[in-house]
């Protein structure tokens, strides 16, 4: 399977070229008074970027435009691209300007690489594990606020599947709307108005806790999903096996990587997984002067 990816699919819209402008006034504020005091401007030299475990390489075209707003005279040479299966001491790329400019982009162009390459190392890990399945592991919103754009692009990178963005691009029911609507049959009656009466054209995915909960969702139909939640993986056999290929079906819910595979082989299409982002270890690399 190919999984690089070497063209960046965030968009570079005002807000992402805005929130690179936020990094930068976090990190530097008034100024790097250590790299200002001690490097003179004209200074020009070089730094590479080195890989120090081994992973998958996420974020060197983020990277690149960090760069790039930056000092747009900075030259980045590119040597390994996203998507790739990295090792220690492979040099993933060089970048060649001021020295100033190579010093004051460094920490933040390394936060964000670790914490991509993090998240697309972890994925291939699930995505690996799924192999000979039809399967597919989806991420979540339990992403860092501010970087879910990243993190997702990590994740797709690594070869998994973006679940939705936000809560505006996807209709997904879970058990507090279900509750609060007044029950399942309310819920996706209500929902289905609202979509005809907005014009929007969504998809509709229903979480549902129990056999008597699916049995409700097929009677009344109107959905593309249903999200099994904390079913165990007899039920979940059992579940897919009623739902046949009326809708796509999701896993979620109390699943390790140990139990990945169990729940794949029950069928499902997706098995969505809140440690793709919410808690992954970032890989660890650096940004050495050549």
């Amino acid at each position: 399977m190919k999984y690089n990816n070497s063209e960046l699919n965030l968009p570079m819209t005002n807000d992402f070229k805005q929130l690179i402008s936020l990094w930068f006034a976090e990190d530097i504020g008034d100024g790097d008074h250590t790299t200002l005091s001690c490097i003179p401007a004209e200074a020009t030299g070089k730094s590479q970027l080195i890989i120090k475990e081994n992973g998958v390489l996420a974020g060197v075209e983020v990277a690149r435009e960090i760069f790039h707003a930056f000092d747009p005279e900075l030259v980045m040479t590119v040597f390994i691209n996203d998507g790739t299966e990295v090792k220690m001491g492979d040099i993933a790329f060089e970048v060649e300007g001021k020295i100033q400019s190579l010093l004051q982009t460094e920490r933040l162009m390394l936060n964000i690489m670790q914490r991509m390459s993090g998240v697309a190392s972890r994925t291939r890990e699930y995505v690996k594990a799924l192999e000979g399945t039809h399967t597919r592991v989806l991420d979540t919103r339990k992403t860092t606020p501010g970087l879910r754009l990243l993190e997702k692009e990590a994740v797709k990178i690594g070869g998994g599947v973006n679940h939705r963005i936000g809560l505006y691009d996807m209709i997904l029911l879970k058990d507090n709307h279900v509750d609060f609507a007044g029950g399942i049959e309310s819920a996706i009656h209500r929902t289905k108005a609202y979509l005809k009466e907005k014009n929007k054209d969504l998809k509709i995915e229903i979480e549902v806790r129990n056999f008597d909960e699916l049995s409700r969702v097929m009677a009344v139909g109107g959905v593309d999903r249903i999200m099994l939640d904390n079913f165990t993986p007899e039920n979940t056999r059992k579940a897919v096996e009623m739902i046949g290929d009326k809708y796509e079906t999701e896993s979620s819910g109390g699943i390790t990587f140990n139990t990945l595979k169990d729940y794949a082989d029950c069928g499902v299409d997706y098995i969505s997984v809140g440690a793709l982002t919410h808690s992954v270890k970032s890989l660890d690399m650096s940004f050495k002067a050549v």
